[in-house]
């Protein structure tokens, strides 16, 4: 399926890199089942114009839900932005066949993504969601985003952590695409050692998670679609970055950093910003968007980014309107739950 995908890939505007062959080809290796794949498809004279790539799933609720997982900041379809409108009827009716004992529940999914056009033709039960909440930056070189902050006293700041990093040294450079792995697995060690002793998404620690990204971001490097960056203070390796790139997006997807660099006041957030925001403005042109992925971390908030809230799309037929009533009731409860949590910390520290 590769040379096809990608080339659909490529047609879509809409498309992230979470929907590359690269990035789902990994992920379903390192965490696909036998029998769950339900890969759609629609052709015209030959040619891939549409592609649903889906799993089934049985809990909580049977359902038909994106390849990519959690560990994927944005879930989509693939359509060709030339489709006439056809490509979207004929994926929107193959979903709604696959439909028949599950419901299609796409989570993550930002706004403009090509799924969105087989929302609006669904003949079915349908319900929209509030999801994740993106940091999103204009894909502009540093000295443009400096400019965006708030204050003269601030922009200051960003320069004097510049000369900072400059002062102890720090260099950085794009990783060769046969020098990948080995960058990938410094970056997962260096992770490990900046989160030991606090919270750290469990994940990132396994050797599934290991494999699927050393599999899926080589092929990305050669092909343009991410480029992994090293931090360096003389010959040792400090910090290691990757950035996803796709036509209109790039992501700084996961770093890892000594936490040497800390204790000589380097500003890690800066470094990598810089590192990311270059690195984004010449993959895309200088017009897409600079994300900075899931998450409303404090720091980001620093360079003003707009917030752009990801949602979650269900899909249902008829027969199977309780399954999406169930999955909503589902959603309220869990939504009430972190509402009854959040006001009890907040009693906590009163």
């Amino acid at each position: 399926m590769a040379p096809a995908w990608n080339r659909l890939y490529r047609g879509c505007a809409a498309a992230t890199p979470f929907q590359s062959h690269a990035w789902l080809h990994s992920w379903w290796r390192s965490y696909g089942g036998p029998g769950r794949l339900r890969l759609l498809l629609v052709r015209r004279d030959g040619d891939l114009v549409a592609a649903a790539p889906l799993r089934l799933v049985r809990r909580p609720l049977p359902a038909l839900v994106p390849l990519g997982g959690t560990i994927s900041d944005y879930a989509d379809v693939l359509l060709d932005d030339a489709d006439d409108g056809r490509a979207a009827d004929a994926l929107t009716w193959a979903l709604h066949r696959a439909a028949r004992t599950a419901l299609i529940d796409f989570r993550e999914v930002r706004p403009g993504a090509a799924v969105e056009r087989v929302h609006d033709r669904w003949p079915g039960p349908r319900r929209t969601l509030p999801d994740s909440l993106c940091l999103e930056l204009p894909a502009v070189p540093l000295d443009g985003l400096v400019a965006r902050l708030p204050s003269a006293k601030a922009a200051q700041r960003v320069r004097a952590k510049q000369r900072r990093l400059a002062t102890l040294g720090v260099e950085r450079r794009a990783v060769a695409p046969e020098e990948v792995g080995a960058a990938l697995h410094r970056l997962l060690e260096l992770h490990r050692l900046q989160w030991r002793g606090r919270k750290v998404t469990g994940e990132h620690l396994r050797p599934r998670f290991r494999e699927h990204l050393v599999r899926a971001v080589g092929p990305m490097v050669r092909s343009g679609d991410a480029v992994v960056t090293e931090f360096r203070i003389g010959d040792e390796v400090l910090a290691v970055d990757v950035t996803l790139l796709s036509r209109n997006l790039a992501g700084g997807y996961l770093y890892g950093a000594h936490p040497r660099l800390r204790a000589q006041k380097a500003d890690v957030a800066v470094m990598l910003l810089d590192a990311c925001a270059g690195t984004a403005h010449t993959g895309t042109g200088g017009h897409g968007t600079l994300s900075l992925l899931r998450g409303d971390e404090p720091y980001k908030h620093h360079w003003r980014p707009e917030p752009v809230l990801n949602r979650r799309l269900l899909l249902a037929r008829r027969r199977t309107a309780p399954l999406l009533s169930a999955a909503l009731g589902d959603a309220a409860a869990r939504q009430r739950g972190k509402e009854v949590l959040h006001r009890w910390r907040q009693h906590r520290t009163r």
